[in-house]
């Protein structure tokens, strides 16, 4: 037995109750290991060593770059990726909530 359709509600359609809506599941914005800003501060870290490394005693002279400064350096830009990475994830929003999405235009019950 087929029911019948109403003016403007096809029988073969589904309703807009019944059409599940897509809903975002990542809480981060983007992976760290894909954004930019862990490569700049990778290679902010391995600057920095590699100039203290490369700077240092010349003919008994002091070390102008000293190690424990080099890790400060590091240091700070662990920081200030730290920090980065913090304001990144606050601008996301949390999505994963367990509350049921409505379709946008539900349709009245006919009947």
């Amino acid at each position: 037995m087929t029911a019948a359709s109403s003016a403007g509600y096809p029988e073969s359609s589904p309703s807009q109750a019944t059409v599940p809506v897509a809903r975002r599941t990542a809480v981060e914005t983007k992976p760290a290991f894909k954004t930019t800003e862990l490569f700049v501060y990778v290679a902010s870290v391995i600057a920095v060593l590699i100039a203290s490394a490369v700077v240092g005693d010349e003919d008994g002279g002091s070390d102008r770059f000293a190690a424990d400064q080099a890790w400060l350096y590091v240091t700070l830009l662990t920081i200030g990726y730290l920090i980065s990475r913090g304001l990144a994830k606050s601008g996301a929003r949390d999505s994963l909530d367990s509350t049921p999405h409505q379709a946008p235009h539900q349709s009245r019950p006919h009947g």
